[in-house]
């Protein structure tokens, strides 16, 4: 009998961004569902930290540092997980970066680290596991785009641009996929409580805008944990769902988009008027 995708015990699976946020989250999750993680990440130190505490609870995970933004390396991981583990079954291609702020204050390194890391990380990562998945008949790719590129985030426009690619790659990646047994999803996270909303490590927000001013902004669009937010996103990918959208209720939203541009508009002016707001009250402190 002919091998196939496991759902998820004993599957292979490599989560890039692993060591903090959504990424560390889901590995969590699918160790717990029996998976053998992989953790790549620029925050080696933190990875194998993780990587330790799930070994110790009785799972399979090792750690690798990885810049998504080189290739050569990207391939590395997942050929030493082909060799390890005989297989690669999930590549779920999260990590990401976020530029906050007006684009009149971006420099063109904004642009380009942004579009670096969120898009050609994603698809270096499809280019290194693509051909040994239809080698093997199987996998699934799992791509983290944001609700922020199925609804235009006007605060946000270079990561808007940038998780725009990867929802609209995906897709259109499913489809050919499809023909040779492997599986592609986009991943579209609302809200999520992770470092990501404040700046992250690597991100960065508007000038003079604090971490306390940021999280003050985001109080509004009320967050979900990163733990809940796995469960259901993993539950979700179980059912290949082919865009999954964490919380739901951001689907609402996005169907408003698509069927009431000037809803949207509406209602996207008035939050942008709302962060200058606090960005006004964070300067004159």
């Amino acid at each position: 009998m002919p091998e196939q995708l496991r759902t998820f015990s004993d599957a292979t699976a490599i989560v890039t961004g692993a060591a903090s946020g959504i990424g560390k989250a889901m590995s969590i999750e699918l160790a717990n569902r029996g998976c053998h993680m992989v953790l790549a990440d620029r925050q080696i130190e933190l990875a194998e930290q993780l990587a330790k505490e799930i070994v110790a609870s009785g799972g399979k995970a090792y750690a690798r540092e990885l810049d998504v933004r080189e290739y050569p390396s990207v391939q590395a991981v997942v050929a030493e997980a082909i060799a390890v583990t005989g297989r690669i079954d999930y590549l779920f291609n999260n990590a990401g970066i976020g530029i906050a702020g007006p684009v009149s204050d971006h420099s063109i390194d904004d642009w380009n680290v942004t579009l670096d890391v969120n898009v050609r990380g994603v698809t270096n990562g499809i280019q290194a596991c693509y051909s040994p998945m239809i080698k093997q008949g199987f996998g699934h790719i799992v791509n983290t785009a944001s609700v922020a590129g199925l609804l235009p985030a006007a605060s946000y426009v270079s990561y808007s641009a940038s998780k725009f690619a990867v929802a609209g790659l995906s897709q259109a990646l499913r489809v050919e996929a499809e023909l040779h047994g492997v599986r592609v999803s986009a991943l579209c996270p609302g809200a999520i409580d992770t470092p990501i909303l404040t700046g992250g490590v690597y991100g960065k927000l508007p000038e003079g805008v604090t971490r306390e001013s940021a999280a003050k902004y985001w109080v509004a669009l009320k967050p979900i944990a990163a733990d809940v937010f796995a469960r259901r996103a993993i539950d979700q990918v179980a059912k290949n769902v082919a865009v999954i959208v964490v919380p739901g209720r951001w689907r609402l939203a996005t169907w408003l988009y698509r069927f009431s541009w000037s809803f949207w508009y509406y209602w996207s002016k008035r939050d942008l008027e709302r962060g200058m707001r606090i960005l006004q009250q964070s300067n004159d402190r």
